[in-house]
């Protein structure tokens, strides 16, 4: 099936049939489903409800070219920070080095590598058609996730993908095909979250989408220096992964005057509520702090010639989410009166690299680039033995690729501790200012949230305790439980202290309190009975006028989700393509939790203290930057830094954890109950320059296993 420029007409019967055969849920939809448990469906509500937000807005108030002219700087600026390249990186000397030549009969093939930055290699091979008179339209072709491994010796990508790069050259293109970190002679890492948990990723707002993209800018750089090349007629290519940077490249970089993405892009609907996340990693997605559906990445090439390629059975780019893209897209392209420069190509057949797919992209490349529509009468095929385009005999030992991750984006540098209360007060606001816009922009608005909603549904005396339960609404499809425990017939209360509960602490609590409670407990999977746990507490209460409040946040506790290890890690990755982390939700939550308890009668108005562990110890330093009047805050095990989680969006790159206990520590009394007192010394200096009370900020030594 192949749709150029058809009628409106046309159009929307291909896409109306379409739609009506992909009702019936895919295979691999079923596949990827999240689960079916009272949580998992409140989950994936939530997921739909939070994805058909981002679409109903992507391009919605573009309604004149000058609408979008408007907006488009702001959009790419934008998008070069959510690939991690804002500020750019300098554009280091590429130091290139062609290490070999192949011949054919009709072009030669460089091995060439160059270092997009110092240490930073990038292998690849160079197409020049042999007989050339003047430079020649040129072809950056990107590679996908194809195995360049054979007998344990790295070949590249670049190999197992080279019939591309020579039908190019034996047509009069010169074409540049290059490795990816991941799949290249020297092996990168594109996998952080999707398989090894570095969900500091997010933390740094570091993506591998970014680092090809970077690699592919450089690329066009080196192009620019050779003589073969006409520097004003570069098109970019690829599959698959390759899809996808062609898209990056396209929306960032002007300098590419057509375009065929093929398989590399879809909307937010497949990727989130569809599930197919699960079948791609990390390179493929933005950090997506600015909340885009990706049609938004797509109009970024207009009005320049785009071809969207797509077969119409890939299970990882489905074919209704390829349709819904393009007809936003073309939405734009109409603006510009530039329609024929938008095509839209579907094969049939499955997420592969077919000669179909081929045919139409020489076709795109031969009309845009080179102003020829000549019958494509030859199959692109390899020529050459891998070895043969191999570029490097022994791998350079100053290479950083394997560790790129780690240096790519730029963190935040140490801040010098304030001299004044002006100056730590500026610092303070820019802090916040960021955390607003780069980490919890996500978050959503107070209409968007909506009612809390607060209802008690158990209140019981026992046992000298008064257990009570109230449900809140956290926002749209989140509803939550806060339990509450005071000595029985209290009179006054003094004190509330909510503490916030990881999945180990809510078993343990669930342990005690079962003891006591086990019937209004009993719609949750009860651990065995903790005895000596439940009597502290009996102790506790009966000897304060506190009331403890328990609360575990979303997916943790009552709305713990049945999904393994592995969905939950894909379950996260989703929150990312929101514009979220799962932390930075659970943020949420707590302040919505506090909210909620200021709105019972007995507790409203009391001081309010907060206490987490670990993780939590996190979740609460954070929720307390952003709700007022928190007396203090007790974190046990608190992580000094947000390499180690909690998981926000971009904070690293403007502050760590012991900024923001200083921070904390102006608006609360903070005490860190840690195995050390290390990693602590600039709240310290804060709290010392500033003249704080001795009791403002405390750190107390206590042993890895103590509990609070």
């Amino acid at each position: 099936m192949e749709i150029y420029e058809k009628s409106k007409l046309t159009y929307w019967a291909f896409l109306a049939l379409t739609l009506l055969c992909l009702c019936v849920p895919c295979s691999a939809v079923d596949k990827w489903a999240i689960g079916t448990s009272p949580a998992d469906r409140m989950l994936a509500e939530y997921f739909r409800t939070e994805t058909a937000k981002l679409r109903d807005q992507c391009l919605a108030d573009v309604k004149t070219l000058d609408d979008w002219k408007t907006k488009r700087e702001v959009y790419r600026r934008q998008l070069f920070e959510m690939l991690g390249l804002d500020p750019l990186p300098e554009k280091t000397d590429l130091k290139p080095v062609i290490t070999g030549k192949v011949e054919h009969n009709e072009f030669t093939v460089e091995n060439i590598h160059y270092q997009s930055r110092p240490g930073l290699y990038v292998t690849g091979n160079l197409y020049i058609p042999k007989g050339l008179k003047k430079p020649a339209p040129t072809i950056l072709y990107v590679c996908g996730h194809s195995v360049g491994i054979k007998n344990g010796i790295r070949y590249g990508n670049k190999a197992p993908y080279q019939h591309h790069p020579a039908w190019f050259a034996r047509h009069g293109y010169v074409c540049f095909v290059i490795d990816t970190v991941h799949r290249g002679e020297i092996e990168g890492i594109h996998h952080g979250t999707y398989r090894y948990k570095m969900w500091w990723w997010n933390s740094r707002g570091y993506t591998s989408a970014g680092l090809e993209a970077w690699n592919a800018i450089r690329a066009l750089d080196y192009l620019q220096t050779r003589k073969e090349v006409d520097k004003d007629r570069f098109g970019v290519t690829g599959i698959s992964g390759g899809g996808a940077y062609s898209w990056w490249l396209s929306a960032i970089d002007d300098r590419i005057k057509a375009a065929v993405p093929v398989a590399g892009i879809t909307d937010l609907q497949n990727h989130v509520v569809d599930g197919c996340v699960e079948g791609h990693c990390d390179c493929m997605y933005i950090v997506n702090m600015y909340r885009w559906d990706y049609p938004l990445v797509a109009a970024l090439v207009a009005p320049r010639p785009l071809l969207i390629s797509n077969s119409d059975k890939d299970t990882i780019f489905p074919l209704d989410g390829v349709l819904r893209l393009h007809e936003k897209v073309r939405h734009i392209y109409r603006l510009y009166n530039a329609e024929k420069n938008l095509g839209l190509h579907i094969t049939e057949g499955p997420h592969k690299d077919t000669q179909q797919t081929r045919v139409h992209t020489f076709s795109w490349f031969n009309r845009f680039l080179k102003g020829e529509n000549p019958l494509i009468d030859e199959p692109a095929v390899p020529f050459f033995q891998w070895p043969q385009l191999k570029v490097f005999d022994k791998l350079p030992a100053d290479n950083i690729n394997s560790r790129i991750q780690e240096s790519f984006t730029p963190k935040a540098s140490p801040p010098l501790v304030p001299q004044s209360a002006g100056e730590w007060a500026k610092q303070r606001k820019v802090w916040t200012k960021a955390l607003r816009e780069k980490s919890f922009r996500g978050w959503p608005t107070e209409a968007d949230a909506g009612s809390l909603d607060t209802r008690q549904v158990l209140s019981v005396e026992r046992h000298g305790i008064r257990f009570s339960a109230y449900d809140f609404t956290s926002q749209p499809h989140v509803r939550l439980r806060l339990y509450t425990a005071q000595r029985a017939r209290l009179n006054r209360t003094e004190m509330v202290t909510l503490e916030v509960l990881d999945e180990q602490g809510w078993k343990e609590w669930l342990a005690a309190m079962r003891v006591g409670f086990a019937n209004e407990l009993s719609d949750q999977s009860l651990p065995e009975p903790d005895k000596n746990a439940f009597k502290s507490k009996q102790e506790f209460f009966k000897n304060t006028k506190r009331v403890m409040a328990y609360f575990a946040p979303r997916g943790i506790g009552p709305t713990a989700w049945s999904a393994d290890e592995r969905k939950h890690t894909q379950i996260r990755r989703r929150f990312m393509l929101l514009g979220q982390t799962l932390d930075g939700m659970r943020v949420w939550d707590v302040r919505r939790a506090i909210q909620a308890l200021r709105t019972i009668d007995s507790l409203s108005g009391k001081p309010l203290e907060l206490q987490g562990k670990k993780n939590m110890a996190g979740i609460v330093l954070y929720t307390s930057l952003f709700e007022p009047d928190i007396l203090r805050l007790d974190l046990w095990h608190l992580s000094p830094s947000h390499r180690d989680g909690p998981t926000f969006l971009n904070v690293l790159r403007y502050l760590d954890i012991p900024q923001a206990v200083a921070m904390a520590g102006e608006r609360s009394q903070v005490r860190l109950y840690q195995k050390d007192d290390s990693g602590w010394q600039f709240p310290r200096a804060v709290a010392k320059k500033l003249g704080w009370p001795e009791k403002q900020f405390q750190v107390m030594t206590i042993s890895t296993d103590s509990e609070p």
